[in-house]
């Protein structure tokens, strides 16, 4: 039985325990470009006074010099999780330069018509800090520069061994009970992946926020997109173009047949797309006319991070893993949800709503039945995504399951009422009302559409006469926020000391190269 299906009785087994899911842990990356005071994407370094992109555990940088990457450790509860995030921008906040502004909007601020002005991320002079640098050249190359300014939100989940032992234990099927723990929570940590891929639209309708562009954004590509005020477009009931075929999307990587059924078959599918030569990439040359290369190789994907995907397994990798091995050695240790738009309303970005629904969505994939996923349900899946992402709104906008199409309301609110007893259950670990509160926000949004988040920033666009103007409101609104966040004189010194400490460490990886650059990268390709 396949998630888009109706389901009517609980998936909550009679014998968890809300205990069993002490230990759960949780992690955010939210990214951001840096906006100049005139709204236009900025030019200048990164903040040398927040440390070293290349090194810096919580401040980086993404594609470019200008998207900024903020990283929070994994913690015990979501509000330790979002209390880290406001503080790393609070911290930010201090040290941008030249009035400089977070953007508080997944698509892009105001880019001009030069690609090559949305300069590539710097990360100093050593062979890796050059080889980053080199692997979003070739992105650029190979898709544009502008594809590369999107921003986005990604969730990290882990749940504890004890959730799996005693999984395992209650398994009927004795191959399964004969796995090693490790192998057994890999099992389950890509029947969670499915099951999120199959729930995907679901994300989009309930927390897309990305209904419409800046028009510079569209400069040069042809689109069906509709003028919404002066300087913005947009599609009439879109939720998270993002998500869609203006957003993350890479053509090449559509036929390298990568799948979830297994962490054995997913890993193939990954080395053989590292090291597959793909014509088109071929044609583009390995270097340009002066001999600099403009992209590592010509394969299908450079390195593994390459590939796009709207879920990740993950395991931390080890000095010098890649993280394929890193998966190959030690299992899936959590799982990255990608397909999160930022919350332009939220000044990190993300709001305890939309944090809470996504473990208990996570809880829900994970406790589903997660059948293989085959091709046929996979285009499914795909038309389903489409249809969200540009008209999931619409009065009219339904899901395709395997055997028949649904209202898109009738099945969002089929599968947030069967998740209620796995709120209850987070409450309950935790002694607090927040799942329960961010279920009740999310059947909001599905009873009255014009609650949605996307709906809210059409508003707003309009009421702010453009894309810019609204995001210009927001970003001083933010700023305030960052100014009245209280930074303890412990974090202050905590974070300065990982400035001084990054800056010391690429410079210690600058002045331990052996070989050059050249050499470097003859050897990796």
């Amino acid at each position: 039985m396949s998630l888009p299906e109706s389901k009517s009785q609980s998936i909550l087994p009679t014998w968890v325990d809300s205990a069993l899911f002490k230990g759960m842990l949780r992690g955010i990356e939210r990214e951001s470009l840096r906006m100049q005071s005139n709204g236009f994407l900025s030019q200048a370094d990164h903040p040398k006074s927040l440390g070293s992109a290349l090194t810096h555990p919580h401040i980086t940088t993404d594609y470019s010099e200008a998207l900024m990457e903020f990283i929070t450790p994994p913690k015990e509860t979501i509000p330790e999780a979002l209390s880290y995030l406001a503080d790393i921008h609070a911290y930010v906040h201090r040290h941008l330069e030249n009035d400089e502004k977070l953007w508080p909007l997944s698509m892009p601020c105001m880019l001009d018509d030069k690609e090559e002005n949305i300069r590539l991320a710097q990360y100093g002079r050593s062979n890796i800090g050059q080889f980053k640098t080199l692997y979003r050249r070739g992105l650029g190359v190979r898709y544009g520069r502008r594809m590369q300014t999107i921003s986005g939100v990604h969730y990290n989940v882990s749940f504890p061994d004890q959730v799996f032992e005693a999984l395992q234990q209650h398994e009927t099927d004795e191959a399964l009970k004969a796995l090693s723990l490790q192998d057994y929570r890999s099992h389950r940590y890509f029947g969670l992946i499915r099951n999120f891929i199959r729930l995907t639209p679901l994300v989009m309708f309930l927390v897309g926020a990305s209904p419409s562009v800046c028009k510079c954004f569209m400069t040069g590509r042809e689109h069906q997109l509709l003028p919404l005020v002066k300087g913005t477009l947009f599609l009439p009931y879109a939720t998270a173009l993002r998500m869609g075929r203006f957003g993350y999307q890479n053509s090449a990587q559509k036929q390298l047949g990568i799948h979830y059924n297994n962490l054995c078959g997913y890993l193939d599918g990954l080395q053989k797309a590292v090291h597959t030569p793909y014509t088109p990439f071929s044609r583009l040359g390995l270097n340009d006319e002066n001999g600099q290369p403009i992209q590592i190789n010509d394969h299908v994907l450079q390195i593994e991070n390459e590939y796009y995907s709207l879920v990740r397994p993950k395991q931390v990798p080890k000095d010098g893993e890649t993280p394929s091995e890193a998966l190959a050695k030690r299992g899936v240790g959590y799982v990255e949800l990608r397909a999160v738009d930022v919350n332009p309303y939220s000044p990190i970005g993300i709001n305890e709503n939309t944090a809470a629904f996504l473990e208990v969505l996570a809880l829900y994939c994970l406790f589903t039945e997660s059948p293989d996923l085959l091709e046929h349900e996979q285009e499914i899946i795909e038309k389903n995504q489409n249809e969200v992402v540009n008209r999931g709104r619409a009065p009219n906008a339904t899901i395709q399951g395997l055997h028949e199409a649904q209202p898109i309301e009738a099945w969002a609110l089929q599968h947030v009422t069967a998740m209620q007893p796995l709120a209850d259950l987070l409450d309950q670990t935790y002694a607090t009302d927040i799942y329960r509160q961010a279920m009740k926000v999310m059947l909001e949004r599905i009873d009255e559409v014009d609650e949605t988040l996307s709906a809210q920033v059409i508003q707003d666009t309009l009421r702010q006469n453009g894309t810019w103007s609204f995001g210009s409101v927001m970003a001083h609104q933010h700023a305030s926020s960052y100014e009245q966040h209280v930074l303890s004189a412990e974090t202050l010194a905590y974070f300065d000391g990982l400035t001084d400490s990054s800056l010391q460490e690429q410079q210690t990886l600058e002045n331990d190269s052996d070989i050059g650059f050249d050499e470097y990268l003859a050897r990796f390709r």
